[in-house]
């Protein structure tokens, strides 16, 4: 039984950096392309970022494109987004999944807020 633990969110200024970590828990990592997922306040949640098993290939929306960069570390099980020139707007609850997501890998995600 696979869980996906997320951390690194918390209270940033406008123009600041975060980076989010994805671990996964109770087996081995399978080789999956992962995503990075996020849901606003009043918002559907929205894809953000995906890469591939190996990370040799990812895709980004547009509204992240240049400013996110996700990466993965096979050998630690752990997928990361990297967060720089953030905005009010990217403040949401942010969550990983496999890519397509499995609905049964949801987990808590973790808060980020930025201020203006």
């Amino acid at each position: 039984q696979v869980q996906l633990v997320e951390s690194g969110g918390g209270l940033v200024q406008a123009g600041g950096s975060l980076r989010l970590s994805c671990a996964a828990s109770g087996r081995t990592f399978s080789s999956y392309p992962m995503g990075w997922f996020r849901q606003a306040p009043g918002k559907e949640r929205e894809f953000v970022a995906r890469i591939s098993w190996s990370g040799g290939s990812t895709y980004y929306a547009d509204s992240v494109k240049g400013r996110f960069t996700i990466s993965r570390d096979n050998a630690k099980n752990t997928v990361y987004l990297q967060m720089n020139s953030l905005k009010p707007e990217d403040t949401a609850v942010y969550y990983c999944n496999r890519n397509p997501p499995s609905s049964s890998l949801w987990g808590q995600g973790t808060q980020v807020t930025v201020s203006s």
